[in-house]
């Protein structure tokens, strides 16, 4: 089991890692709309904070030495289901083999941000 670390993605917010590689796979935490370079939410809306969290997630895939396109599995949060179809626009762009997915409405998500992803890769 190795942690996995990256200056290119937020750092953890909470007592959490960014991801751990174990067994061939890559288990990232939930990504939020954080810039790595200021820790400020980036974007206003819900595709620009989409674009910015998947930003974050392919950061920290990269480190533990995989990538968007060996995702298996996201597990996504979304602070209003009304968000969804401009959600699934961006996710779209970037998720090209469809991985198997969970997608939920949640009351809230850390520092008020409109989305979260986390996911398990292929390392």
């Amino acid at each position: 089991m190795k942690k996995i670390e990256t200056t290119a993605a937020p750092a953890a917010i909470g007592p959490y890692s960014q991801a751990f590689a174990s067994g061939g796979f890559v288990f990232t935490s939930g990504q939020i709309p954080l810039s790595p370079e200021s820790g400020e939410v980036a974007g206003g809306d819900i595709k620009a904070q989409t674009h910015q969290v998947i930003k974050n997630l392919k950061a920290v895939l990269e480190a533990g030495g995989s990538s968007l396109e060996k995702v298996i599995k996201t597990t996504c949060f979304l602070s209003d289901m009304a968000n969804f179809a401009a959600f699934n626009e961006v996710y779209a762009q970037y998720f090209t083999g469809k991985p198997a997915r969970s997608t939920v409405a949640v009351k809230q998500l850390p520092r008020d941000v409109l989305v979260e992803v986390e996911a398990v890769a292929e390392a």
